[in-house]
């Protein structure tokens, strides 16, 4: 920036404080963060020239640029005009932060440490922005200005963020309210949960402004599009281990050169998208892969206990076919009795001399035994037909255990078929042009076969349902019969 000068060789008490106007209008505005497209632009607040036309046509001509600078001085000077620019700085640069934080860690493909540098920039930037506008603590030691003050209230607000809080207070290392903040920033951002913290903490500005001034970025409409922004991280996996880390001393300080434009940026960002879109096909897959075992290792557990309540049935069963062979054998006794008592009553008969009373009982005992005879032979004919029900109900249940272990083993067949459909991914993942239409391809296979393993587990669960209900109607029967014999 060149200074003013005027047509005289000489300098003059006007053209010096002209100059100097300048000079300290620079300082004072300092730069303006903005951005374009997805990159930093730093830019002078003031739009003026500050070297005048090299012809001047009038003598007033300084006298009015000699205005300019000092209005433009003025509004510079403005506390509110400051802060308003150093909010507008801080929304930018949290932006540029969050955007690059995020389509950095989905390129890396893996959960992310404390060494990350864009994830170390990105909690600078959050310090600064919690930071802005923060009335001080008058102490012995003079004032201080922490931003832990106000992340303890969102406890208060969300009950879930308790467990995170208790955490950084039970941390030994940290003896200072800015480690704590620090500390409380990387849990709630492994939490997942950093963005609903900060909008509920947002959005009660009446308990902020015990800790912020009016003008504040977190008292504006800036704190609320920077917790909006804030959403876009739940999709990023980080964790950090902070035991041995020392959050009380470290200097957060914003590094411009991360988000400065580079020329060669752009080169290979196609080549980038192919790979992250076969990237992503893999995870899918990888996915699906899980699922997949998840559901055969469901439907071999459901096997175990059908083929338990199967061994079950089948000692039910022997026990019903113990009982029906001492049914028979009681009968046989009767049937015994019933022929030995007919021959007694046939011999009272013929000898008439034998006593009117003991016929009368021989013939109430006859009838006794006879009944007992009807009975027991009904509860035999219900035994025997219970049995055979149960016979069928049990050839029923190996048939649907067989076919079960048959859809297992087509399932465990199709897993099979994933498994390799994996494998070839991967190795078509070297070829990212050939690959796209070939994953394509094989994705319809795989939603086809998976609509078709879910119609399958529809079936088998409807089929345990039916096998449960005749389990349970032939634990009834049973308990019934048994109740009966007792």
């Amino acid at each position: 920036m060149s200074a003013l000068t005027p047509q005289s060789d000489m300098p003059t008490p006007t053209t010096d404080k002209i100059t100097q106007a300048a000079m300290e209008t620079i300082y004072l505005c300092k730069f303006r963060v903005s951005m374009d497209g997805e990159w930093l632009c730093l830019r002078e607040l003031d739009d003026i020239s500050l070297t005048p036309d090299p012809e001047p046509t009038h003598e007033d001509s300084w006298e009015d640029l000699t205005d300019v600078v000092e209005q433009l001085r003025d509004d510079t000077e403005d506390p509110n005009y400051l802060m308003a620019n150093e909010r507008m700085n801080l929304m930018n640069m949290a932006k540029l932060s969050i955007k690059g934080l995020i389509e950095s860690a989905l390129n890396l493909g893996r959960t992310l440490d404390s060494d990350y540098a864009p994830l170390q920039q990105f909690f600078v930037v959050m310090e600064h922005c919690l930071k802005h506008g923060l009335k001080g603590k008058k102490t012995f030691l003079g004032q201080n200005k922490s931003f832990w003050g106000p992340l303890e209230l969102v406890e208060k607000l969300v009950p879930e963020a308790a467990e995170i809080t208790a955490s950084v207070k039970d941390l030994p290392g940290l003896k200072t309210p800015v480690g704590r903040g620090r500390a409380w920033l990387r849990l709630a951002l492994m939490q997942k949960k950093l963005s609903e913290y900060m909008k509920a903490l947002i959005n009660r500005k009446d308990l902020l402004s015990e800790f912020y001034e009016p003008n504040a970025l977190m008292m504006e409409e800036e704190g609320a599009i920077i917790a909006g922004l804030l959403v876009g991280l739940n999709v990023i996996d980080a964790n950090f281990c902070m035991k041995g880390e020392d959050l009380d001393s470290q200097v957060g300080v914003i590094d411009f050169s991360m988000y400065l434009k580079d020329g060669n940026s752009t080169k290979g960002s196609e080549g980038d998208g192919q790979i992250t879109a076969i990237l992503d096909q893999k995870n899918y897959v990888e996915e699906l892969n899980r699922h997949l075992s998840a559901t055969v290792n469901n439907l071999q557990a459901k096997v175990d206990a059908l083929e338990k309540s199967n061994t079950k049935l089948t000692e039910e069963l022997a026990v019903a076919n113990n009982r029906i062979i001492t049914l028979q054998e009681e009968m046989e006794r009767v049937k015994e009795e019933s022929s030995y008592i007919l021959e007694s009553n046939r011999k009272v008969t013929k000898d008439r001399t034998a006593d009117g009373h003991a016929l009368t009982e021989a013939r109430k005992q006859l009838k006794e035994e006879t009944q007992l005879r009807l009975d027991v032979e009904k509860e035999l004919e219900v035994q025997i037909g219970m049995r055979q029900e149960m016979e069928l109900a049990m050839k029923m249940l190996e048939k649907d255990v067989c076919e079960k272990q048959d859809a297992l083993v087509a399932l465990r067949q199709q897993l099979d078929d994933l498994r390799a459909l994996k494998h070839e991914l991967s190795f078509k993942l070297q070829s990212s042009d050939m690959g796209v239409k070939q994953k394509s391809e094989l994705n319809s296979r795989l939603e086809e076969k998976t609509n078709q393993m879910a119609a399958t587990i529809k079936q088998l669960e409807q089929s345990e349902k039916d096998l449960v209900k005749q389990a349970k109607t032939l634990s009834s029967a049973a308990n019934k019969l048994i109740q009966k014999h007792h």
